[in-house]
């Protein structure tokens, strides 16, 4: 069956639209101690404003966009969005209302009900989505034109990963490749029999950029048989150059290799964030829970309470990284060597604390001095560097930012012992990859993300 995505957007405004009412009532019955029905028509009027400035809301923060193969932190950042926009808008009209919800309503609780109520059901919708999608129920069929490195890698994510909704049909090139994991079409010049034999939703062109006639012929027979398209860059293209989208007159001009921290004003918020989520972290939680860890390592085995590494920073300088000592103090090698599974140096409490990362919060200080940010590329230390500058392409290009506590690349699945050449390539990918992509909001989703996996993933060891 076909993956209907305005089907799923229109259940998203379903739930919205119960959230606001269920949220407006409850809000009020706690405010008036029971339930209060609207009556006059002042009543409906402020009911119908509140959804209209909600859904303006919405749709200036993009809340119901497509992202079905995003992380769900990312919709709950959308969704905060929205809902503080949502607050600031409806605070400006409150006063101007007559009606009986606007006087008993409380609107810190009306908010923050229909904040929670609103992501537990889209998270409910996704995961039944989900299901569907590993079922079999509902999916996209695809077709990739071109076979390559970057094509191979696609279907092996969508293979993997079946929540993205997509079932690949086969692939179209010139020269047919002996492979399993994927079904041979036939021939550019036959991609239109491919859609008169059979339901196509989704092409992706993964073609090289030099071929230029056959992307636009391609294109054009896509939207003659209304089959949605996308354009795949090459990998390398990817995590080595960023756009951005100008115009001089009427016609619209690439930049590329323009990064987003390389504008002043980017770099000044993201010091401002690193500074304040640190500060605000240290007096939350740090107070109480640094000198816990302090207490037990001291208990735990004889040593130093903090171990500290030089590694590299921003435009490869050392810096000194700082941490909960994990190991015991007489096994620790004169050279460097990575921190295997079940590795005898670690001590029972360094296992716990490596499980759950709590032995990189010292980093804070790295943050407040400077050294470090909050989100970015994970500091390797310098023997893994020098190994890693001459063999790995881009590596150095990593230490263009400074490093952070936590990471794009360790998100994704990048943790722990480096074990192959290709999971350093895809580290520095990853790393990459957020750099020339950086925003404030992929800086939130990274943290709330590395939250999640703090208290259930097991990569770390």
């Amino acid at each position: 069956m076909k993956w209907n995505h305005k089907y799923f957007k229109n259940l998203q405004i379903g739930v919205d639209t119960f959230s606001l009412l269920l949220s407006l009532l409850v809000a009020v019955f706690i405010k008036k101690g029971g339930f209060v029905f609207p009556k006059t028509l002042y009543d409906f009027g402020f009911i119908i404003l509140l959804i209209v400035i909600w859904f303006l809301s919405a749709n200036e923060c993009k809340l119901y966009r497509n992202r079905i193969n995003k992380k769900f932190p990312e919709e709950i950042l959308y969704n905060a969005y929205a809902n503080i926009l949502f607050l600031i808008l409806v605070s400006s009209f409150l006063f101007l209302s007559k009606s009986v919800y606007g006087d008993y309503f409380r609107f810190s609780y009306f908010i923050s009900i229909h904040f929670g109520v609103s992501v537990v059901l889209k998270y409910y919708l996704r995961k039944r989505q989900h299901s569907a999608f590993e079922e079999g129920f509902i999916h996209d069929k695809l077709v990739i034109i071109g076979y390559n490195q970057t094509s191979i890698d696609f279907n092996k994510t969508i293979s993997e990963h079946v929540y993205y909704g997509y079932k690949c049909v086969g692939y179209i090139d010139d020269v047919m490749a002996e492979t399993p994991a994927m079904h041979y079409l036939g021939k550019l010049h036959q991609l239109e029999s491919v859609f008169q034999q059979q339901q196509v939703d989704e092409v992706l062109i993964a073609l090289p950029q030099h071929e230029q006639s056959q992307i636009r012929k391609c294109i054009e027979l896509c939207d003659q048989y209304n089959v949605r398209v996308r354009i795949m860059p090459q990998l390398e293209d990817l995590t080595s150059k960023t756009e951005e989208i100008d115009t001089i007159g009427l016609i619209s001009v690439i930049n590329l290799n323009i990064l987003p921290l390389d504008k002043w004003e980017n770099q000044f918020f993201k010091n401002l964030f690193d500074v304040s989520f640190s500060l605000l972290f240290l007096i939350i939680v740090g107070w109480w829970l640094l000198p816990i860890i302090w207490i037990l390592v001291r208990m735990s085995s004889n040593g130093p309470v903090i171990y500290k590494q030089e590694r590299w920073g921003l435009n490869n300088k050392p810096i000194v990284c700082y941490k909960f000592r994990t190991m015991y103090t007489d096994k620790t090698p004169l050279s460097f060597e990575q921190t295997s599974r079940n590795d005898p140096r670690i001590t029972p409490l360094g296992k716990f604390l490596r499980k759950f990362s709590l032995d990189e919060l010292p980093q804070f200080w790295n943050v407040l001095k400077g050294d470090m940010s909050v989100v970015g590329p994970r500091p390797h230390p310098t023997p893994m560097n020098i190994a890693s500058m001459e063999t790995v392409n881009n590596y150095l290009k990593r230490h263009i930012i400074k490093p952070g506590i936590t990471g794009w690349a360790q998100i994704n699945g990048c943790r722990g012992e480096v074990r192959t050449h290709h999971e350093m390539e895809q580290r520095v990918n990853f790393d990459l990859y957020y750099i020339h992509r950086w925003s404030f909001t992929l800086d939130l989703q990274i943290i709330l993300q590395t939250i999640i996996k703090m208290l259930r993933d097991q990569g770390a060891y």
